[in-house]
């Protein structure tokens, strides 16, 4: 058996109104990757931030090597070797790489000096060391959501941490990318490097894990080796009951063409896309990361400028320059990004939901909040939104639920198109399984659905027709009939003659 790495003893912690962590006990073992699994809101984000130092527990210990430990904030943790990868990337956009990796421990010189070369040379041998092919110079802002997941990884790796911790770390790059990941992790092992490692994914579970342990409702349900365990347990100690059904697609007869997409094209981006969705409709858009899907998205909600192509939406031509005209189209679309682009973390819930429809609760100069309050609580009940109350930060709720705050807030306008981008990107099996019932009911009612997802087991049980994507044309689709994993990947690695 592996030595103990750290161990959490008789860990609790309260936050007004919540018992986020109650008696749990954890252990580390050296060399080993420990999966922590359970449902958003379970507490595997406030133990790990215990660990991290950002967080004090209110009753238990830490344990590192034996040693125990009371961890002040993020800066002591890295000087106890302990790096932690959030699933919110944390960097600063403006600054290089370079300049990102060496952040909270700069090499100085002369006691009060930068020191630049040796931030360079030591940048260069990481990369080098790691296998990355970035430039030192490259501003992250200028990166992707990928790229800068596997910076963040560079910046765990730069410290030579004993402990590593991993939320999500593959819900943004690529297949190829998850591999070159898996294989750092042995790296890291044989190093001797501990991880904890967060994933809602079991594939992923499965083939890394040594150990697992279980968190519902701040406890620990259960620890064990992946041996003694299978996917369909894991997913009932963590959600509390049976999911009979995880993908509820129902057979809905589909309407009419309510969108038709014709030689859509952004130079350098996207090229000659055409599609077309019809009422009742889900129609989801694969292909490897960077293939355009999002791209295209963007362009059609008028996020982004597109040089040349036609819009057609109810026997209408649309010239989409900007959201507002996407809005008047009965267009909504959920950013891949939510915490960038979906919701306003610093505000409550109910000022969240109600951004797209302000005007209706503003007459006169005169806000009627009550109107407001009632017509938020209806949409809430609907998207299923767990909150304490409306007036909660929506910061502090698990991300799926800021999901179905984002979900709500365009819920509200009642749009006849919903563009979804990964929309069950970082939340746990229960929650996904809520936001399918929701993309069903959505389109039982007549409406459409675009899907964007890299979850290739979700487009293929929930949508009706899938387009595939690679390099920003669209290669090929596939009816319900003609789906399976092959199939999509075929068509996601060829390129149009």
């Amino acid at each position: 058996m592996a030595e103990i790495k750290q161990e959490l003893a008789h860990i609790s912690k309260l936050f007004p109104g919540v018992k986020a962590l109650d008696d749990v006990n954890f252990r580390l073992r050296k060399r080993t990757t420990h999966v922590l699994c359970g449902e958003n809101g379970a507490g595997k984000s406030t133990l790990m931030k215990i660990i991290n130092g950002i967080y004090r527990q209110d009753s238990g210990d830490v344990f590192i090597d034996g040693n125990k430990i009371e961890i002040h904030n993020p800066l002591h943790a890295r000087r106890l070797g302990i790096a932690m990868i959030y699933q919110e990337m944390s960097f600063v956009p403006d600054l290089t790489l370079e300049e990102n990796i060496c952040l909270g421990h700069w090499p100085i010189k002369n006691k009060i000096m930068v020191d630049w070369k040796a931030v360079r040379l030591n940048t260069l041998k990481l990369l080098e060391q790691e296998g990355f092919h970035y430039s030192p110079e490259t501003k992250l802002r200028s990166l992707s959501i990928s790229d800068i997941q596997l910076i963040e990884i560079l910046k765990a790796i730069s410290i030579n941490a004993g402990i590593i911790i991993m939320d999500e770390p593959t819900s943004a790059i690529t297949s190829r990318e998850v591999e070159n990941l898996f294989q750092k992790i042995e790296v890291l092992k044989q190093r001797g490097t501990s991880i904890i490692y967060i994933s809602h994914k079991m594939d992923e579970i499965f083939r890394i894990a040594d150990e697992i342990t279980i968190l519902r409702d701040g406890k620990i349900v259960q620890t064990c080796s992946k041996d003694d365990v299978d996917e369909k347990t894991i997913v009932e100690l963590m959600v509390g009951r049976k999911i009979e059904n995880q993908y509820p697609k129902k057979t809905i007869k589909v309407g009419q063409e309510i969108l038709r997409v014709r030689n859509l094209s952004s130079e350098g981006i996207f090229n000659n896309i055409n599609f077309y969705l019809r009422k009742g409709e889900i129609l989801g858009f694969a292909g490897l990361l960077g293939a355009g899907r999002t791209e295209v998205m963007r362009a059609l909600f008028g996020l982004d400028p597109c040089e040349k192509g036609e819009i057609k939406i109810a026997d209408k031509i649309w010239k989409i320059k900007n959201v507002q005209h996407a809005m008047a189209a009965g267009i909504a679309m959920l950013s891949e990004d939510r915490k960038r682009y979906g919701i306003i973390p610093m505000l409550g819930v109910s000022d969240n939901v109600v951004l797209t429809v302000l005007d209706k609760f503003i007459h006169n100069g005169r806000w009627y909040k009550q109107k407001e309050n009632e017509a938020v609580s209806v949409i809430c009940r609907k998207m299923r939104v767990k909150t304490p109350s409306l007036d909660s930060k929506v910061y502090s709720l698990s991300g799926g639920n800021q999901q179905k705050v984002v979900l709500a807030k365009w819920m509200v306008r009642e749009p006849s198109i919903l563009i979804l981008d990964e929309p069950t990107r970082g939340i746990d099996v229960g929650a996904k399984n809520e936001i399918y019932q929701l993309m069903m009911e959505f389109v039982e009612q007549g409406r459409s659905i675009i899907m964007v997802s890299s979850e290739l087991p979700e487009l293929l049980s929930m949508c009706d027709r899938i387009y595939v994507m690679h390099e920003g044309t669209i290669t090929g689709v596939l009816n319900r009939e003609e789906f399976s994993q092959a199939a999509v990947m075929q068509l996601a690695v060829q390129t149009v003659a």
